[in-house]
């Protein structure tokens, strides 16, 4: 088997491309950095543009499915360019992608693309499952929906496509762990808002292997990507704490703080997702991280 990747050189993307290896899966991958091309034994890098139009057709020879990770991080100040470029990045780039597969006698079946959770709106109550309909009433849903649109389009090349709605990423590098710890390190911790907004989490091994399990299994819909245990974000804090034998002596960040820094951007970390991982489970996908405390005792030890 071999697929093509998107934003391979990412978070998500470098741990996939490592289980693909391992699984004898060959990996072709775009990059728009030339200078992150790394051709070795199954692996092999194609520089691309959308921008500009550049595309090495011979990316997608023997190609049976193509994952979507590329996209700009929604970290960045959400200035009206910014928001242009994360919306961009992911829409942009499928429409690129689907106007090359259009032009060309292929062998891709496939499509999986990332997506997020941050689509279902804020509730401190409603389990939210993929069938869900309603979208969030912020810039992130507008991300989602249309994200989700780009890859819905590929279903007109006669493509299965399979969209996975990825949770609080928490990795040992980068991710939301990396910003949450360090002020945890100083003892400078606290829960942010109230506390009580649901963080639905995922270890980095899990959403790899999800997106594997995917490819493996071709599957088609969209896909929440969560632990089966959310917790609230105070938890998570005390967890944190607990692992690195810190103390919470802080009070609560004030969400109106928050905003005053972040601007629109505090929808990020105050936002409360409950989100079941019931279907994802259910087409056959064991968990090897259930749990917050072992999830970050593999990752903070």
């Amino acid at each position: 088997m071999r697929i093509l990747i998107t934003g391979a050189t990412g978070l998500i993307g470098s741990e996939l491309s490592k289980l693909c290896l391992k699984e004898d899966i060959q990996v072709n991958y775009l990059t728009t950095s030339k200078e992150k091309i790394k051709n070795k034994k199954n692996y092999t890098g194609y520089f691309w543009n959308p921008k500009s139009g550049d595309f090495d057709m011979k990316c997608l020879e023997g190609v049976t499915t193509i994952v979507h990770l590329a996209g700009s991080s929604i970290a960045e100040p959400w200035s009206r360019e910014n928001k242009k470029k994360i919306i961009e990045s992911r829409t942009e780039t499928a429409a690129f992608l689907q106007e090359k597969l259009e032009k060309t006698t292929h062998t891709v079946q496939n499509f999986v693309s990332a997506s997020a959770i941050g689509v279902y709106p804020s509730s401190y109550n409603k389990l939210y499952h993929e069938d869900d309909e309603e979208v969030a009433d912020d810039f992130l849903g507008e991300v989602v929906e249309k994200w989700e649109a780009a890859a819905d389009n590929f279903e007109k090349e006669g493509l299965d496509v399979a969209k996975i709605r990825v949770g609080l990423v928490l990795a040992k590098d980068g991710g939301m762990l990396s910003q949450v710890k360090k002020p945890v390190k100083l003892n400078l911790g606290a829960p942010l808002g109230n506390g009580k907004q649901w963080q639905s989490w995922i270890h980095i091994s899990d959403l790899a292997c999800i997106f594997l399990f995917a490819i493996k299994k071709e599957l088609s819909g969209v896909y929440n990507a969560v632990s089966p245990n959310p917790v609230t974000n105070r938890e998570l804090t005390m967890e944190i704490a607990k692992q690195l034998n810190k103390s919470i002596w802080l009070p609560n960040v004030p969400g109106f703080v928050l905003k005053v820094i972040l601007g629109e951007m505090a929808t990020i970390v105050l936002s409360s997702q409950l989100v079941s991982s019931k279907k994802i489970a259910s087409a056959g996908y064991n968990f090897e991280y259930v749990n917050m405390p072992n999830a970050l005792s593999n990752l903070l030890k």
